[in-house]
């Protein structure tokens, strides 16, 4: 592989890597850490198909940079790009909410002071420092995240180190409590491997070049699903089961993580080490997340001639998420909202692109494995997965904390 590819597979592997993964043993304590190595692995392969189905839609894509709107629009005309840019826009407001919802809870018990209003201050000091970064540049985000990034491996390294000689094969053995709960999880899953909105920045960097972005893709989503089992085999195989679902139930948030991992090890300090790596982890998921909507919002109004400045374009990227925060506090509800609309752009999407694009074009050179049989599969799973929640919320399916 040359450097390039390496590099393209390391963007495609810190893009999926954050604040996502911190959620995968709420939504899982009821599952079994067995089960979830199915779900893992699973998605890992529709998602990485999804990817590679961009691939062979860039094949004939009008040029090498050009977005996935302006994909959607050269196969589905303009109903196409406003559906694939309002998809992304959903999709960046609603995870930048769970960012929130998950910072606030994290720092409230610094904000004790404002009593019952503690975590709606806490989730108002996160996004407004945050948004002042935003607000003054990428440059400063930039560096202010390579700094974040590292102390974020170092805390990942000392939290993994710490809890996996403490896990027992007893708790990795625990069954589901409800199978149908592997569906349930599945929108929260879904998008931590959510990486396809730089697909058109590497297949630019990569000049197109099918084979190095088809490396790329399989390495850079092979690493995060190793780190993901590993984050998975630590959590089952400290927490009991039966204590961990307990604790969950009485707090479903990153508290709640915190909360266990203390009643587990009886450590304050592997405790605190998770609280700092979730803290870090949303922190530069939210700033990362941020930066993509402001550019996307830019180019949103410039393509209808509205002027903007750098201040106009935060205001329309904090305020509502902000307003999202303190007035709907379901973190994993809104985290299970993003997953839909998630789909719906890395999912598919790409499919009815496909679809589209082999029957226009029958000699493609790269044409991804399985055939129509599998494009109709993968459409099959992507609606199922939209509408998780209104199964749930309809009772058709259990809630992933019941």
């Amino acid at each position: 592989m040359k450097n390039k590819t390496f590099g393209s597979a390391l963007l495609v592997a810190g893009t999926t890597i954050g604040a996502g993964m911190l959620a995968m043993p709420l939504t899982s304590a009821e599952i079994g850490f067995t089960y979830t190595l199915f779900l893992l692995f699973g998605l890992w392969g529709l998602l990485s198909y999804s990817a590679l189905l961009f691939v062979e839609v860039y094949q004939k894509a009008q040029t090498k940079d050009a977005g996935i709107a302006t994909l959607a629009e050269q196969y589905f005309g303009i109903a196409g790009r406003i559906l694939a840019t309002l998809a992304l826009v959903l999709f960046m407001y609603a995870i930048l909410t769970v960012y929130a919802l998950g910072g606030g809870d994290l720092l409230a018990q610094f904000f004790s002071f404002a009593g019952e209003h503690a975590t709606q201050v806490a989730t108002l000091v996160f996004v407004g420092i945050l948004a002042v970064a935003v607000a003054m540049g990428t440059s400063l985000v930039d560096a202010f995240t390579r700094v974040l990034f590292i102390i974020k491996l170092i805390a990942l390294f000392f939290v993994l180190f710490m809890m996996l000689p403490k896990v027992t094969l007893e708790n990795l053995g625990a069954m589901p409590l409800h199978y149908l709960l592997i569906i349930s999880a599945s929108p929260v899953f879904f998008t931590s491997f959510g990486f396809h909105p730089v697909i058109p920045t590497i297949n630019n960097y990569l000049d197109g070049d099918v084979r190095r972005l088809r490396i790329a893709i399989i390495v850079g989503t092979a690493i995060p699903l190793a780190a993901y089992i590993i984050w998975q085999m630590a959590t089952h195989g400290v927490f009991s089961q039966t204590q961990f679902v307990e604790i969950i139930r009485q707090d479903p948030t990153l508290n709640g993580l915190v909360a266990a991992t203390y009643h587990a090890t009886g450590s304050e300090f592997i405790s605190h080490s998770v609280r700092i790596f979730s803290a870090l982890a949303l922190i530069t998921s939210f700033l990362g997340v941020a930066l993509a909507l402001v550019d996307c919002l830019d180019d949103l109004l410039k393509r209808v001639k509205v002027k903007t400045s750098r201040l106009s374009l935060s205001a329309l990227t904090f305020i509502p998420v902000i307003l999202f925060a303190l007035f709907y506090r379901d973190f994993l509800a809104v985290l299970g909202y993003a997953g839909q609309m998630f789909t719906f752009y890395g999912l598919v999407l790409p499919v009815g692109m496909v679809w589209v694009a082999r029957k226009r074009y029958p000699n493609l050179p790269y044409r991804v494995f399985g055939g129509n049989i599998t494009l109709f599969a993968a459409l099959i799973l992507g609606v199922l997965i939209m509408n998780v929640p209104f199964l749930i919320k309809a009772g058709y399916l259990p809630p992933v904390v019941g």
